[in-house]
């Protein structure tokens, strides 16, 4: 009895030699081609990292923008928390990022609730809702700076008188006490479409016959929204909670176009403070160690709260 093995399994041997001597060549299948991404890593590194760097190594000298600089240390950091105006911007920062993260959301949810049922025209008015998050933050700006008109026959002014609700009337943008908050009701007005539609996702994923089965059991409307929707839009909870915590610490273009931080220093944000000076006064050490100070704001709070609220996702 011959013992030759046929051509074609000698053929497929061979060929399968040939293969794994070519993969010890060439690296295992499937190994990440890191040249690839050196172009894109160079660029991101020319034009994101290498900026930040610097940025943070002017914050520690008394650079003005042109021509050689002194290394100071700490002192920009100091004059930062020890001046009147930046603790003032500070402060506000965080008042608006509040008021912005609760009422925003608050609306937001309120608003995909009432469109998430069957009426008829719900797909317009999801529309209509969602449409001022795509348009520019300047435009809408200088919209609602006209509808802060201090007189009492021009924008939100006029419009309370004609309810008969003149008390109310305010001088929305020469106010301290009242300024802040105009601010804060123009982003919301803006962005509450956007966190709108992260809600309404989330609601259109929830089993119907989970609320089902729980009305039969004799849960009320506010019993069912508060075990069974509020635990399972909670991821959408968390996208929605720090979104707005990161555009209300950085918040610059409202500011800036409707008050420009006044009257006096009463809507001023460590974000206009950073551009006054900078681009004002040339003071671009300290305005870069506000900037730093603004980032590691900005990461450390987004941090935790995400955390915190994933935290909470686990346990529903």
């Amino acid at each position: 009895m011959s013992t030759t093995a046929p051509p074609r399994e000698v053929a497929g041997a061979t060929a399968a030699a040939g293969t794994a001597r070519r993969r010890r060549r060439s690296g295992p299948v499937g190994a990440p081609a890191i040249w690839f991404a050196v172009p894109a890593m160079a660029i991101y590194a020319f034009i994101v990292l290498y900026p930040s760097l610097a940025g943070a190594f002017y914050a520690f000298t008394d650079w003005t923008g042109i021509g050689s600089f002194k290394w100071v240390g700490l002192e920009n950091f100091k004059s930062l928390f020890s001046d009147e105006q930046s603790l003032g911007a500070l402060r506000n920062t965080i008042l608006l990022t509040v008021f912005i993260v609760i009422v925003q959301n608050a609306v937001g949810l309120a608003l995909a609730i009432g469109v998430h049922t069957r009426i008829k025209s719900r797909y317009v008015l999801r529309t209509i809702f969602f449409a001022p998050a795509v348009l520019s933050s300047i435009v809408i700006a200088f919209l609602w700076k006209y509808m802060f008109n201090p007189q009492p026959d021009a924008g939100i002014n006029a419009l309370l008188g004609f309810f008969g609700l003149d008390f109310l009337q305010q001088n929305w943008l020469g106010d301290p006490s009242v300024a802040l908050w105009a601010i804060g009701l123009t982003v919301v007005w803006q962005f509450a479409g956007y966190s709108m539609v992260i809600f309404l996702a989330a609601l259109q994923g929830i089993p119907k016959e989970l609320e089902e089965a729980a009305a039969i059991d004799g849960a009320g409307r506010y019993a069912r929204f508060r075990h069974i929707v509020l635990p399972l839009i909670a991821p959408a909870m968390t996208i929605n909670l720090t979104l707005s915590t990161i555009g209300g610490l950085k918040l610059f273009d409202q500011v800036f176009a409707i008050t420009g931080g006044g009257p006096g220093y009463s809507t001023e944000t460590l974000s206009t403070l950073i551009y006054k000076q900078a681009f004002v006064f040339g003071q671009y050490g300290y305005s870069t160690a506000v900037a730093l100070v603004l980032a590691i704001l900005v990461s450390a709070l987004a941090l935790v709260q995400m955390r915190y609220l994933q935290s909470r996702e686990v346990t529903y």
